[in-house]
């Protein structure tokens, strides 16, 4: 394909993108820019604007630092990884990008959607300004008085991209990966657990209740608390014993799903296997940290 072509990509992913272009296309002449303004300048004068390079790859940030330069040259393709970063028309990078002359634009996104449908458009909008030139128009497609619930909507969206998004899921291109099994174990609170959940409801047994008019941010706030408690009760102030504090079996005897999770971990590191551990508490990763210091 004739060139040239222009990569924008995230800076922690550059050199990986480089690197593939090496192993995989060895024939193509991919450059990138990126480094302090001297050696962004070199490239520029020496690769970029004598047009001696197939594929330019560089990064948002760089994009905006050199968006000058690259409005010189009208670009076969565009390509933007992790799209999703001009999901909003009116941002910088956004702005830029469409600026910058090109025949054909191409998008690389897991979220293509995040939020909201507007922020989809933007997307649409950069890839082809002529079709999705309206979000007004865009956004009346999906609330029309003819959509009946979210399952209307998803269709029409589903009809709408089609013709514009190429979707690649995980059977599809790793063949070695094995079946995802999703296994649910329900655990039993400890004593202490049981303790601060009863005196998370003690203290507002009458919201608990129903009794009188509740709003809803205060019934919000008893519930994460209830979720604390159902993680580990070291979570409130003052649970965890001492001074002085130590870290040795107090830290899984005292809730139930460390628990589970430490018969796991131990069965797991004898298989050789390696683990991911998420949380949606900050707290809860700090004390699984202790934990694995401590094992």
């Amino acid at each position: 394909m004739a060139s040239p072509h222009l990569v924008i990509v995230p800076k922690s992913t550059l050199k990986n993108w480089m690197n593939e272009f090496a192993k995989w296309c060895p024939s193509i002449t991919a450059c990138c820019i990126i480094g302090d303004e001297k050696e962004r300048n070199e490239v520029i004068h020496d690769v970029i604007l004598p047009q001696k390079f197939d594929v330019c790859c560089t990064t948002y940030e760089m994009v905006l630092k050199v968006k000058t330069q690259l409005k010189k040259l009208v670009w076969k393709y565009i390509i933007i990884d992790e799209a999703h970063r001009i999901k909003n028309e009116k941002s910088k990078l956004s702005e830029v990008v469409r600026e910058i002359k090109s025949k054909n634009r191409l998008l690389i996104t897991g979220t293509p959607l995040q939020n909201n449908l507007h922020e989809l458009w933007a997307l649409l909008n950069f890839l082809l300004p002529d079709m999705f030139s309206s979000s007004e128009d865009f956004d009346s497609w999906f609330t029309d008085g003819s959509m009946q619930g979210n399952t209307d909507i998803i269709s029409r969206l589903h009809k709408v991209l089609q013709p514009f998004l190429l979707r690649r899921i995980k059977s599809d291109v790793e063949k070695s990966l094995l079946p995802k099994k999703e296994v649910k174990i329900y655990v039993g609170l400890s004593k202490m657990q049981r303790e601060w959940y009863t005196k998370v409801l003690m203290k507002d047994i009458d919201v608990i209740n129903g009794a009188g008019k509740v709003e809803k941010a205060r019934l919000m706030n008893i519930l994460m608390h209830l979720r604390k408690a159902a993680n580990h009760p070291y979570l409130f102030d003052g649970a965890e014993p001492g001074p002085p504090y130590t870290t040795d079996q107090h830290i899984v005897d005292n809730s139930g799903k460390m628990v589970v999770l430490d018969k796991l971990l131990k069965k797991l590191k004898q298989q050789g296997s390696r683990v991911l551990i998420f949380s949606q508490f900050s707290r809860v990763l700090d004390l699984l940290e202790d934990y694995c210091w401590w094992k």
